[in-house]
């Protein structure tokens, strides 16, 4: 996953700082580190000035900080000063620039407030308003902003986190028009076509940034995820060895990102010890947490983590879906399947997503839940090609093609499934054995059971097995699946089912359609049940059997 979050603080030392030339005069070496970002060698200098008592060098340490990533002490510094006795101009704005960052967005408005007027003040009210959710004032201060680069980057993200990509990119890409000089921009670009799915034009872009700046930890992290995403996430995590095989500034940025990606990567591995310390750092750490408690069937813990989220983006209307939809399975509720259906639906029809694979997969997962099974059939089809050897996609197509009676093509989807988890789940064994049965293949469906330790399910199959074979004729499976029912439970309904299948098989045996020493077999499996019948149909079908010279 990436980080998206909104960058309103990209240029706050910047814009506090650019009066400021003179101080860079003072202390040239630091200027050095900062034109090759190297904030780490940078701040070592300014704590070892001496002049680290003067609000300008405090200043810088603040700045620096900030762009470590290190906003909690930025904080620290930017309040300290503004409780100074001639606090500089750009404190308030900058403090709330950290307050944001940390997530503060309360303390960020409340400091912004203080701050004059300004261009940069307009920018975070603007970013505030997004994240406060506040729509109106997100429209005023939108028409505060103007035809400047710093205020259209700042629309431009506001575009991305709330999904519109192709707007951002269109911004982006007018900007890079006249400036080829900004870089970064390419980075920007590259993540929009990430979000979009464009991971090839995604790694080309980003090539134009990491040629000049090959140790970026941000677009690093960008083309591990885009390698995730085309490969696996052993190839995706390959491209981190360069961040971590050095302690630059860059790695010590991007720390916590890449150790929540690296879980990503690892398939969930640490997921319980690098997650929920980032909940509410990093936004796709919570849904990647989420994720993990659904496969590790916790779906409590799912819940307890996505219930009060509000979604805002496809992504988590989608996993609140899912997690409603595995809560009300598993406690048979119609509401919460009801409201899964509900994110479903939303997700799948809207004007954006409809088109999309993951927006057909929604609207093949509200079919699923109306149980409307031929019109999951209609976009699983759509995007199959896809998912070939995906054991989930698989499975879910498999249930649809059985509900339907495509029993043939169910088989073989689900012969597909190599995850050893579905496998031994009790809906993929009873669909497999009716398949089994519906293709006149019993046999495959008896060995299904006796694979299966004796539990409440296994007896649950039993009667599947004897219930589906003799509605298919196929006689001599549906009455060893009555016989072992009667044995475990006497119901006057097995022997009722196992002597008409008897009886059937004795017919196949007549017509030639079963072996004639099968009926030794049947006779058997009659004698197993003490009931008054018993003897009268074995005598009929000894009699049968002494006429054809049959040795019983």
């Amino acid at each position: 996953m990436i980080l998206s979050r909104a960058k309103p603080a990209n240029s706050p030392a910047f814009g506090a700082h650019s009066g400021q030339a003179s101080g860079r005069k003072q202390i040239p070496k630091v200027e050095d580190f900062l034109v090759k970002r190297d904030y780490t060698g940078a701040l070592t200098i300014l704590e070892f000035s001496g002049n680290k008592g003067n609000n300008e060098t405090q200043m810088w340490i603040g700045y620096c900080a900030f762009h470590l990533g290190d906003y909690k002490r930025a904080m620290q510094v930017y309040e300290a000063l503004s409780h100074s006795k001639n606090p500089p101009d750009d404190v308030s704005v900058n403090l709330a620039c950290c307050y944001f960052f940390l997530g503060m967005y309360p303390e960020a408005e409340r400091a912004v407030e203080k701050a004059s007027r300004s261009q940069l003040k307009t920018r975070l009210l603007f970013h505030l308003a997004h994240k406060l959710g506040d729509e109106k004032k997100l429209m005023e201060h939108h028409q505060e902003l103007e035809d400047v680069i710093e205020d259209q980057l700042s629309l431009a993200s506001i575009h991305y986190l709330r999904s519109h990509y192709q707007e951002a990119i269109d911004i982006y890409k007018r900007i890079l028009l006249d400036n080829r000089e900004y870089l970064a921009l390419n980075v920007y670009v590259a993540l929009c076509y990430y979000k979009l799915d464009y991971y090839d034009v995604s790694q080309e872009v980003l090539a134009v940034y990491l040629q000049q700046y090959p140790d970026s930890a941000i677009a690093i992290n960008l083309k591990a995820c885009n390698h995730f995403r085309l490969y696996n996430g052993k190839a995706a995590e390959a491209e981190f060895k360069s961040l971590m095989d050095q302690s630059s500034s860059s790695f010590s940025f991007g720390h916590d990102l890449i150790r929540h990606n690296l879980v990503v990567f690892r398939a969930g591995e640490g997921a319980l010890q690098v997650l929920p310390p980032l909940v509410d750092v990093i936004p796709e750490a919570r849904l990647n947490l989420v994720i993990f408690y659904l496969k590790q069937d916790d779906i409590r813990e799912a819940y307890q983590l996505i219930k009060d989220l509000e979604p805002a983006v496809p992504q988590e209307y989608i996993l609140k879906g899912v997690v409603n939809a595995s809560l009300g399975q598993e406690n048979r509720s119609r509401e919460h399947v009801k409201i899964a259906q509900q994110y479903f639906q939303l997700v799948g029809s809207s004007a954006s997503e409809c088109d999309t694979i993951p927006g057909r997969q929604c609207m093949a997962s509200c079919f699923f839940l109306l149980r409307q099974f031929e019109d999951v059939l209609l976009y699983l089809n759509s995007i199959k090609s896809y998912f070939f050897n995906d054991d989930c996609f698989n499975f879910n197509y498999a249930q649809a093609k059985c509900a339907t009676g495509s029993y043939k093509e169910a088989e073989e989807t689900f012969q597909l499934i190599q995850n050893e988890k579905i496998k031994n789940d009790y809906v993929y064994i009873s669909l497999l054995a009716r398949c089994y049965i519906m293709n006149k293949k019993a046999v495959q469906a008896w060995e299904l059971y006796l694979k299966m330790e004796t539990s409440s399910e296994s007896f649950s199959l039993l009667q599947l097995i004897a219930n589906d074979c003799y509605k298919m004729g196929q006689f001599w499976f549906a009455a060893k699946a009555f016989d072992m029912l009667e044995r475990l439970d006497p119901n006057p309904e097995y022997w009722e089912g196992k002597r008409g299948a008897c009886v059937g098989v004795f017919q196949h045996i007549v017509a030639g359609q079963e072996p004639k020493d099968r009926l030794k077999d049947v006779i058997q499996l009659l004698r197993n049940t003490a009931n008054s019948q018993v003897e009268q149909i074995i005598r009929i079908m000894k009699r049968w059997a002494k006429d054809n010279r049959i040795n019983i």
